[in-house]
């Protein structure tokens, strides 16, 4: 079934008369997404891809109950979209935006934990919950890349998850739910929450986690696996082991520390917790093939 979201996950798009928004509406709707209306302020009472549009979340959810909302709003405008979803009681909310403020994001999930909402994002593509429904902006009618299946996919980088997802496709292999993470430095959620639910998903076998060199998320998920909290096969793949200390690259997290940062560091680490390192995409797909030989 996969987690957080499927077909029967009901979808609000905040910013929904935008052309980006307008555009990757119609492909969610081909993927099965439940999208019950939009909010653009100013746009009540007009249709976007024949979904209603409400002018805020408060008159909307007078004639819908949402579960997720998706935030196709750009960065100075985030907050206040964010605000206002957590405030009428979304559970989860998408933050798809590049560029948003870090003072922004930390007085977002500082709300979100009153309200007890789950933010993923920002700087991420979304997620996907193959065959069932999408949010965001990921390809999922390249059959070459995108097929269901039993692994769990959480990432910080987009380029990468389509590469791997690919890679697992060659072996025959599958997603049950892909998260986007994001890549900026404060994301909304980490990956030793949502490894949580792919650990708790009956659909899900295996878990892979693409990290990137920097910070301690994925520690974080070898600290959970050292306690017993996670006991699925987890197969981990660390982008950046060549980018030069100190030097930013890239993403806004992505910066090795003489702390512990690197990409060499955090794989003893994880290695040491049981956790399957792939060096390169390619290793990925095959280490997944064989751990799902061995469950079978």
């Amino acid at each position: 079934m996969g987690i957080i979201l499927d077909n029967n996950t009901k979808v609000v798009v905040q910013g929904i008369t935008g052309s980006e928004a307008d555009y990757w509406v119609e492909k969610m709707i081909e993927c099965g997404t439940n999208i019950v209306g939009g909010v653009t302020p100013n746009k009540g009472g007009t249709k976007v891809n024949n979904i209603p549009v409400y002018n805020s979340m408060e008159s909307l959810k007078r004639e819908h109950n949402v579960d997720l909302s998706v935030l196709f709003v750009p960065p100075k405008f985030t907050k206040n979209a964010a605000f206002e979803a957590i405030e009428s009681g979304i559970e989860t909310i998408i933050i798809l935006a590049d560029g948003v403020p870090i003072q922004d994001i930390l007085e977002i999930k500082e709300i979100s934990r009153k309200y007890n909402t789950r933010i993923i994002g920002p700087n991420t593509p979304g997620m996907i919950t193959v065959g069932k429904a999408m949010v965001g902006f990921i390809p999922f009618w390249l059959k070459t890349v995108y097929r269901s299946g039993n692994i769990g996919l959480m990432s910080r980088s987009g380029s990468l998850t389509n590469i791997i997802s690919s890679k697992l496709n060659n072996n025959n292999l599958g997603l049950s739910t892909y998260v986007g993470v994001g890549g900026d430095p404060v994301p909304g959620s980490r990956f030793s929450e949502i490894i949580k639910l792919f650990e708790e998903d009956s659909n899900t076998d295996i878990i892979i986690m693409v990290g990137e060199l920097g910070g301690t998320m994925e520690q974080e998920v070898a600290d959970l696996v050292c306690k017993g909290e996670i006991k699925k096969p987890i197969i981990s793949y660390i982008a950046g082991k060549y980018a030069p200390k100190g030097k930013k690259m890239g993403h806004a997290g992505a910066i090795a520390h003489a702390d512990g940062g690197s990409v060499d560091v955090k794989n003893k680490i994880l290695k040491s917790a049981g956790i399957h390192i792939a060096k390169t995409t390619t290793e990925v797909g095959l280490k997944a093939n064989k751990i799902m030989g061995d469950l079978k």
